[in-house]
């Protein structure tokens, strides 16, 4: 007989466990061991070198034949900074609330779905998790990594939840059902430095960047979708690494982040934006990173099992949402159906990250039977 996993008292077991991106600390080995008491077949993985890794992965899975159901989710934190009321790694109960750094992100979701396992699961369908240690950092090692391992398995599961905190006011409000893309990109514009008062000499380059980054600005990408609001450019930086008052710099740079729906692709967003500045400064040179791409479930079978399961536990009917920043969602859509479900995000990456204890609880009510609703077919 598997034992019965207390959600509250494994969240503390994982949130002891100091995680920051892109150490370990210890959460994998700390789940992998609950995961087999409970007949997981637990594949651990390191991947990647300094300075973004290495980093700690795992796949678990149980059960076979019929639907295969997988849980995404995360065990690296943000760092804690400074002004912690009592130890960000030291789990403390204070009422009704269990604090601690990765209390909602998001070892607690962690915590409740394995709670939400060890309760069992229908005798034909596959249970599986896809945890990794890199979602709050680059991610170069994280999720796509595992995402290439799995594919090397002929492992693809039917539907995905992500358990990332999407409520907002009350546990169950919200599921996202998708999120908009982002990419970044760095503008430099040279220039030929020189004395203030010998224009001549010289050439001034933050005259360009300033015309670029006003055509840039007054861009018109889209006005939103039916379930994505306006794709949005913002200029994040400007500088040119001038402490002098009377030279002209020799280089002035910009960065600028376009967060964007489904009408667009980050590749052709840089394509633009590249016309933009070859034609206002031919001689800047544009560098770009795409984080993801903007992805959508449309409502179907696997929103409305959850949101289903979510109604009968809080008798709440979530809205279905794409607002946020990225996640891990972002590049598990392209295998699967993908939401995105957990706790109440409001202290998330803030100082003394809490969550209520009775959420933590009904979460793993919510997972337990959104796991037999997926298998149910």
């Amino acid at each position: 007989m598997m034992p019965l996993i207390d959600p509250l008292e494994f969240a503390q077991a994982l949130m002891a466990c100091n995680s920051v991106t892109p150490a370990d600390g210890g959460a994998q080995a700390v789940l992998a061991d609950a995961l087999a008491s409970i007949g997981f077949e637990v594949h651990r993985f390191s991947h990647g070198e300094a300075p973004d890794g290495p980093i700690e992965n795992l796949f678990a899975t149980r059960g076979s034949g019929g639907r295969h159901f997988a849980f995404a989710g995360h065990t690296d934190v943000v760092p804690p900074g400074e002004g912690w009321e009592s130890d960000a790694f030291l789990p403390s109960i204070r009422g009704e609330l269990l604090y601690g750094r990765g209390a909602v992100d998001m070892k607690g979701a962690i915590a409740a779905f394995v709670a939400a396992a060890s309760r069992g699961q229908p005798d034909e369908g596959i249970v599986s998790l896809i945890i990794t240690g890199d979602e709050e950092g680059p991610a170069t090692w994280g999720t796509k990594a595992l995402m290439a391992w799995m594919t090397e398995k002929g492992i693809r599961p039917d539907m995905i939840l992500v358990g990332e905190p999407t409520s907002s006011s009350r546990l169950g409000d919200t599921v996202k059902i998708g999120r908009r893309g982002s990419v970044n990109m760095w503008i430099d514009v040279p220039g030929v430095q020189g004395h203030v008062a010998y224009p001549h000499l010289a050439s001034n380059p933050i005259p360009a960047l300033a015309t670029v980054l006003h055509s840039l600005t007054a861009m018109h990408l889209d006005s939103g979708t039916d379930w994505f609001q306006p794709s949005n450019l913002e200029i994040t930086d400007i500088e040119t690494g001038n402490p002098a008052a009377n030279v002209i710099p020799g280089h002035a740079r910009a960065r600028l982040n376009i967060r964007f729906n489904d009408l667009h692709s980050g590749a052709d967003l840089v394509d633009r934006v590249r016309e933009i500045v070859s034609a206002e400064a031919p001689e800047a040179t544009l560098t770009s990173r795409i984080s993801g791409e903007a992805f959508l479930t449309a409502p179907g079978p696997l929103s409305t099992l959850v949101s289903e399961a979510i109604s009968d536990a809080t008798g709440l009917a979530p809205d279905l949402s794409t607002s946020g920043g990225t996640s891990d969602a972002r590049f598990l859509s392209k295998i699967a159906p993908t939401v995105e479900f957990g706790l109440v995000n409001a202290t998330m990456h803030k100082l003394d990250e809490a969550v209520a204890i009775p959420d933590l609880r009904t979460l793993a009510d919510i997972y337990a039977s959104i796991i037999s609703r997926a298998l149910a077919g």
